[in-house]
């Protein structure tokens, strides 16, 4: 074993890391040192526990935040500077958007921070602590206690403990259940409200590859864009002022721009949206024959349509950009959910458990009163819903999935005040409605949204049994002898909400009568109060049952193999997965590679085709191999990396990060072989994409020249600690960095052809490295 002596005390590693395996959940990063730390030291972690999740000390959870309630985000700098996805800024990139400063075409760089653009309503959530409240919240609660006591008890308890913890507002605060109310936890966080945008490359390279590379592998996407949060001159949160000052976090993450390889340890920190892991067979049945079958039927339509408006003009495009990627997104999930989940047989898994379960139940009489008709009662409460849920994701997906019925939606509330003669009450909700008008004609098109409703109310009237809809909206179809588009042609020349002026005016003097007779309000009233009070009802009422079943089935679960270690599903609360670097073989007689690089954009370039067109400046710095110090040991520039992390919807834009805390790179994607990930997790497929550390600031530095943000980071330099190597080194924001990486390169390379005693001297200007290495 070689020992090697740094005079400038790089770290040292002197052991090859653990082989990692792959590692099924989404773990609570406050519970990591009793349930993971050992397991995951095995595999290559270098941190300590706390060094990972601390209330009262600097810990890698300070770096982390929910990214506008829907994604995640880390601190790359001390001054505030956030990294996320450039899908998750999407809207915020979109927003600053006009054809004559097309960000989303030519992508932004604030070259400083009075160039840093606000975003109203865009916040960053950053987490001061979670607790175990589940003895406060099941205190004094029992098998004998009543469901609806049960659920009353619970609700208030969840409310009055968030409430207590907010501490008059300081904090935002809720409780959440876990292993389907079993389990209660509290989170709290600081909120800030004042998020700048900060640069995004342009749409050839957030985007690369498109609708047709989503949710693939191998992928070529700079899937990222920057932000900077901004507090009050005292430290607190604030709204947008331009006197807010950066906000110094407790923790940023530094980059690693060292080579990965196969086995690396990787951990993914963020905010997994939600799973459902723990669902019975009867749950997934429904869920691939109904849900994902309803989805991708109506968001094809709707996507099409969109499509063909937006390639008629730039300003329909920019309007839907944002709605179009985020519509088409979980449209292919479902697709891949679905392919997956028979590919994997996983409705024949879960039976085979369930008989298990069944039969543990039996074997003995307490466990039989418990837990013995916990499967039945869950087949009872699908049977009835499936009867009813269509009705409830067509509501979503057609008649609030169309942008006029949505508007007419967003005026019920003001309807409600009219009605009911609350005149000051009225103003208020007109009042209140002036902001959404705003938004939804900055981005709106009347064309589109017009096909949009023929179509989708269309598959509304064929596909929803007929005693479930509504009287007042088959007569209206009947009207116009079951033409929408000529019941689309009335709507859109009677109704206030699908343009700017008649909606204006309308809420300057909002008349209870004037909305009875809009078209548009109509149908929405009508489909609205015949799903509220005879459909809900019934669906609420299954949906009580299957709750208590679920929370017995999942306690029993629990019981019945006591030596598993089990995770809660995903909630979109703070969670920690971890696994290893490693490549796949998604079918027989293929292998796909761990990494991709620019070789693999250029292949791919197809000036013709929007999705995969390259920048003229990103062909010339690959024409000359300008890549400066972000090639690898080979040269090449690497784009994106696969690990097996097990990660959700939600962890868009979480950091990958390495055993020493390190930023390795961006998590943007699941792979299309592993679609099931929301139902259930697949050891052989599963893997996470992820944009490599060292593309991101490839693209920040040399392509756009950003250099004021690259000052900003901390930039290490450690290849993946094999036997033989110098394993770090830090390179710091100085005219030095090249001269200590290059110092640092030499010691490698003597390492690898076998050296075991030399020494390396340099020196540039002032400063001076010398490094010594002897057996």
């Amino acid at each position: 074993m070689l020992k090697r002596i740094l005079s400038l005390l790089l770290f040292v590693s002197l052991s090859v890391p653990f082989a990692a395996k792959a590692d099924e959940g989404m773990w609570l990063p406050m519970l990591i040192k009793r349930l993971n730390y050992t397991d995951m030291q095995k595999q290559g972690l270098k941190l300590t526990a706390e060094e990972i999740y601390s209330v009262n000390n600097s810990s890698l959870k300070d770096a982390i935040v929910q990214f506008g309630g829907f994604c995640t985000g880390e601190f790359i700098s001390p001054q505030g500077l956030l990294l996320t996805n450039h899908h998750c800024g999407y809207g915020q990139i979109q927003s600053h958007s006009t054809p004559e400063h097309d960000y989303l075409t030519n992508g932004f760089w604030a070259t400083s921070k009075e160039q840093e653009l606000p975003n109203e309503g865009l916040f960053v959530d950053i987490l001061h602590h979670m607790d175990d409240v589940t003895g406060k919240v099941l205190q004094g609660i029992d098998k004998n206690t009543p469901e609806q006591e049960r659920a009353r008890l619970v609700a208030e308890r969840m409310q009055a403990i968030a409430k207590e913890a907010g501490n008059n507002g300081q904090y935002v605060t809720y409780v959440r259940d876990f292993f389907n109310g079993n389990e209660f936890y509290l989170f709290v966080y600081e909120r800030y409200n004042d998020v700048r945008l900060v640069g995004t490359p342009p749409s050839s390279i957030g985007k690369f590859g498109g609708d047709t590379d989503n949710w693939m592998w191998p992928r070529h996407t700079g899937d990222f864009s920057l932000f900077r949060v901004y507090m009050a001159p005292d430290g607190k949160p604030a709204a947008y002022s331009k006197n807010n000052v950066p906000y110094q976090p407790k923790h940023h993450l530094p980059i690693n721009i060292g080579d990965k390889e196969p086995g690396d340890f990787s951990m993914v920190f963020g905010f997994p949206g939600r799973t459902k892991r723990f669902m019975t067979s009867h749950g997934l049945k429904l869920e691939v024959n109904q849900l994902n079958k309803s989805r991708i039927k109506l968001r094809e339509k709707k996507l099409g349509l969109w499509k063909n408006e937006m390639d008629k003009s730039d300003a329909t495009r920019i309007k839907y950009a944002s709605k179009y990627a985020s519509t088409s997104n979980y449209y292919k999930y479902s697709i891949g959910q679905n392919e997956g989940i028979k590919r994997m047989r996983t409705i024949e898994g879960k039976l085979v458990e369930e008989d298990k379960f069944q039969a543990w139940a039996n074997a003995e009489p307490q466990r039989k009163e418990t837990y013995g008709n916990v499967l039945s009662e869950i087949a009872d409460a699908y049977s009835n819903i499936e009867k009813y849920n269509l009705g409830a994701v067509y509501l979503n997906e057609a008649v609030l999935g169309t942008e006029s019925l949505l508007m007419a939606y967003r005026l019920m509330p003001l309807y409600k005040e009219l009605k009911a003669g609350n005149k000051e009450a009225a103003g208020k909700a007109a009042e209140d409605l002036q902001p959404r008008v705003d938004a939804f004609f900055k981005d709106y098109d009347l064309p589109a949204d017009k096909k949009v409703f023929a179509a989708l109310l269309q598959y509304y009237h064929q596909d929803i049994a007929k005693d479930q809809q509504p009287e007042a909206f088959k007569h209206m179809v009947k009207k116009f002898n079951g033409n929408f588009d000529k019941l689309a042609d009335y709507v859109y020349s009677n109704s206030v909400v699908v343009t700017e002026q008649q909606l204006r005016n309308f809420l300057q003097n909002p008349t209870q009568k004037k909305l009875e007779n809009d078209p548009a309000f109509q149908i929405v009233q009508a489909i609205m109060d015949n799903y509220t009070n005879n459909i809900a009802p019934k669906i609420a009422e299954s949906n009580t049952k299957l709750a208590k079943a679920n929370r017995l089935y999942v306690a029993g679960l629990r019981q019945m193999q006591p030596d598993k270690v089990f995770y809660p599903d995903a909630n979109s609360t703070l969670r920690l997965s971890y696994g290893a670097v490693k490549d796949y073989s998604p079918q027989d007689g293929v292998r796909y590679n761990y990494y991709t690089t620019l070789d693999g954009i250029m292949a791919k370039e197809d000036p013709n085709n929007e999705e995969f067109v390259v920048p003229a400046k990103l062909s010339q710095l690959y024409q000359a191999k300008d890549y400066g110090r972000y090639a690898n040991d080979k040269g090449e520039l690497v784009v994106a990396f696969i690990t097996d992390n097990d990660i959700t919807g939600g962890n868009s834009g979480s950091p990958v990060i390495n055993g020493r805390g390190e930023l390795t790179g961006l998590a943007f994607d699941g792979n299309w072989e592993a679609m099931t990930g929301d139902l259930v997790y697949d050891p052989q497929y599963k893997r996470c994409i992820n944009m490599d550390s060292r593309y991101l600031l490839f693209i920040i530095d040399k392509f756009a020249g950003a250099n004021n943000l690259i000052q900003e980071m901390t930039l290490v330099n450690s290849d993946s600690p094999g036997a033989g190597d110098a394993a770090k080194a830090v390179v710091p924001q100085t005219p030095q960095a090249e001269l200590l990486e290059a110092t640092v390169q030499e010691a490698n390379e003597k390492l690898r052809a076998g050296k075991t005693e030399f020494k390396i001297e340099k020196k540039k200007g002032n400063a001076k490295v010398k490094l010594q290495v002897r057996d």
